[in-house]
């Protein structure tokens, strides 16, 4: 284990697995590996000279872009030509001949007729359409905090686990981490998860990150078994990473970090910022939302999600939340750090393994059209229980976010 607590109790939200086991499968003029981690096996190739930035994409590819490969539904041999299926913001006004637009789109695997959920069965005319062109993006809200609540381009139907729409959450980023075999870039599955408070500025978790080199950031993932999205994700190396001076990692105190990218992320209405509350802000009473990728239970029977989940937190009063905490087997003497802040305790919803270091965002007190950053995943007992779970309060951080921006001259 990279990391511990001082409580038999306590899980943290770091994604913590062993190396993964790596065997040599052949070599050509391409190295080809075999990764096996958590019982799943994964197949990676790269290339014999690494490169830095320009590269990342392609090796990123081999594990966030593979997908599975459905069979196609048989063919209607009354309906062979009557539409064809295409890219959903293909498809519109009936016709596959217009190019932009939003749609509804079940995630059920084959209800729309096509190979992949994210194309359209569109009808045509006798004569094809010129091939398509790039999807026109829509005008970006380049205002902090914008929830895009009914999706990007589309919204989903047929969800089970509370996935949330396509850009919704545009603030969203996705930790990996780089591991180098024979000079090879190889990947192991995503770290933790962050949100973007500035385009070139990632907050996350101390815990995340804490003697972590060869860092990446990704934004604008959504579904990380595919990359049919109407935007593509966008890959950022890790340039600095900067600890709070007081994080104590026994108990998780100030868990909270800021990454500097090599190079700042292009904003567009999937990839955006959050905004921060005030310093010391109250944010008892309030509804708000985790999202991540993280397990949907506890224990080698969770299974890390393949779309981005959302899931409802009310916040929960020091007081209260420390009485529930005395009653675990953290014992009547616990204290509750004042970096941390309480949030959920329902049954069956719940930050869990993998969640760790993502946001915790509630609507704005000055405009709940918009959405402030209240917590940084940190810790819990268990996943899902009527526990609360334990969150970095990141109103206790902000002149501290600041002061280190300034010295960043990144404003």
């Amino acid at each position: 284990s990279a990391w511990s607590c001082h409580w038999s109790a306590v899980r943290c939200s770091l994604f913590c697995s062993a190396l993964p086991t790596v065997r040599h499968i052949e070599t050509v003029k391409m190295h080809t590996w075999l990764f096996v981690a958590a019982g799943v096996v994964f197949v990676l190739t790269a290339p014999d000279i690494a490169a830095p930035q320009a590269d990342v994409d392609a090796a990123i590819a081999e594990v966030f872009g593979s997908e599975p490969t459905p069979s196609l539904p048989p063919p209607d041999q009354d309906n062979m030509v009557s539409c064809e299926c295409v890219p959903f913001y293909m498809c519109k006004n009936e016709t596959s001949e217009d190019y932009y637009g939003e749609d509804v789109i079940d995630i059920r695997l084959g209800e729309s007729g096509c190979a992949h959920y994210l194309e359209k069965c569109c009808p045509v005319r006798s004569t094809l359409p010129d091939p398509p062109r790039t999807p026109r993006p829509s005008p970006a809200d380049l205002r902090c905090g914008v929830r895009h609540e009914q999706g990007v381009g589309f919204k989903i139907t047929g969800g089970v686990e509370n996935e949330a729409n396509y850009g919704e959450f545009p603030w969203m980023v996705a930790l990996l981490r780089r591991d180098w075999v024979d000079d090879v870039v190889s990947l192991k599955v995503m770290v933790c998860g962050g949100s973007i408070i500035h385009p070139q500025v990632i907050l996350t978790g101390a815990h995340c990150v804490k003697g972590k080199k060869d860092l990446i950031v990704r934004a604008g993932e959504w579904d990380t078994k595919t990359d049919k999205e109407q935007y593509p994700t966008q890959d950022r190396i890790v340039k600095q990473i900067i600890l709070h001076d007081q994080y104590y990692a026994g108990g998780l105190h100030n868990d909270v970090a800021l990454l500097l990218l090599e190079n700042p992320l292009d904003l567009n209405p999937v990839v955006g910022t959050i905004c921060l509350p005030a310093q010391d802000e109250n944010m008892n009473g309030r509804n708000c939302i985790v999202t991540g990728w993280g397990k949907d239970v506890f224990g080698n029977k969770g299974k890390y999600q393949e779309i981005l989940k959302r899931v409802e937190q009310p916040i929960i009063p020091r007081g209260p939340c420390q009485n529930t905490l005395r009653k675990t087997r953290l014992g009547p003497r616990f204290k509750l750090h004042k970096s941390l802040l309480c949030a959920g305790g329902q049954i069956g919803k719940d930050a869990c393994k993998g969640d760790g270091g993502g946001p915790l965002v509630c609507p704005s007190m000055h405009d709940p059209n918009l959405y402030v950053q209240a917590g940084i995943v940190a810790w819990g007992i268990g996943c899902g229980t009527e526990v609360p779970a334990i969150y970095a309060n990141v109103a206790q951080f902000r002149t501290w976010i600041d002061d280190k921006m300034a010295s960043l001259n990144l404003v």
